[in-house]
């Protein structure tokens, strides 16, 4: 059963979930207090001794960096660096609550590349339309350097297009890499269970023959201490009949 402290703490993060979800101005400062408390009541949990198993601890704490991530990223100034560093977060896996089909943080994730998306195609739009209503306003000699201006500011547009591409070509790759690292761990996790299980067998097996071995070596010391009894009768009973057949010579 759930400790009161565990029980608020998924009470506070499903409200940070749901603010997290929600469209914020730059005076919204209640995210960011709730989650420094969520960081408070994690390391208070950790140290609970009716504390949640390591994979439910390891979910909470999963959870609770990518809020903070979220916060980091939407601090930053530029939308393509914030598009960037919404794509290094990691969302929960499992619902925080019982009625969430999909966990929320997956959909805050979804929203937030959404949101960074939207921003990026308005500076464009934004960036390029002012160039063009300055082109219009300038005098037929001032629009060739205009042109000769455009294409230069052209060229570097599309190199920064170009590193832009390569970053997310980079996270991307980076991503699974880490997916496969992380399948590697998952199947030689699974390799060492096996050999675990295989050991405890063999162990067991090793047992029962033991015990079998020591039982039949009981019944051997059995038949043989039988035997050495029989062959010393024998010889005691050998041994009075001789002498009474056989008496002593006088």
């Amino acid at each position: 059963m759930a400790s009161r402290l565990e029980i608020n703490f998924v009470r506070l993060l499903s409200r940070c979930e749901s603010l997290a979800s929600e469209k914020r101005g730059e005076t919204e400062w209640r995210l960011e207090k709730y989650v420094g408390a969520l960081e408070e009541m994690l390391v208070a949990l950790r140290k609970n001794p009716s504390k949640p198993t390591p994979e439910v601890l390891t979910e909470y704490t999963r959870k609770v960096n990518f809020l903070k991530g979220i916060l980091e990223a939407e601090k930053l100034s530029s939308p393509t660096e914030k598009a960037l560093a919404n794509q290094f977060l990691a969302p929960g896996r499992t619902p925080t609550i019982a009625n969430e089909r999909m966990p929320a943080t997956k959909t805050v994730h979804i929203q937030t590349k959404a949101r960074c998306t939207g921003e990026m195609r308005d500076e464009l739009l934004g960036t390029v339309g002012h160039l063009l209503s300055l082109h219009r306003c300038l005098p037929l000699d001032e629009r060739q350097s205009a042109a000769e201006l455009d294409a230069v500011l052209q060229h570097h547009h599309n190199l920064q297009e170009k590193l832009a591409e390569d970053m997310l070509n980079l996270a991307r790759n980076l991503k699974n890499n880490t997916l496969a690292a992380q399948n590697i761990i998952k199947q030689d996790n699974q390799t060492l269970s096996q050999s675990m299980r295989q050991a405890d067998m063999n162990f067991e097996k090793l047992k029962t023959e033991s015990e079998r071995l020591e039982q039949h070596t009981k019944k051997s010391v059995n038949w043989l201490l039988w035997l050495m009894l029989i062959l010393v009768s024998f010889t005691f009973i050998s041994m009075i009949l001789f002498i009474r057949i056989f008496p002593r010579l006088r």
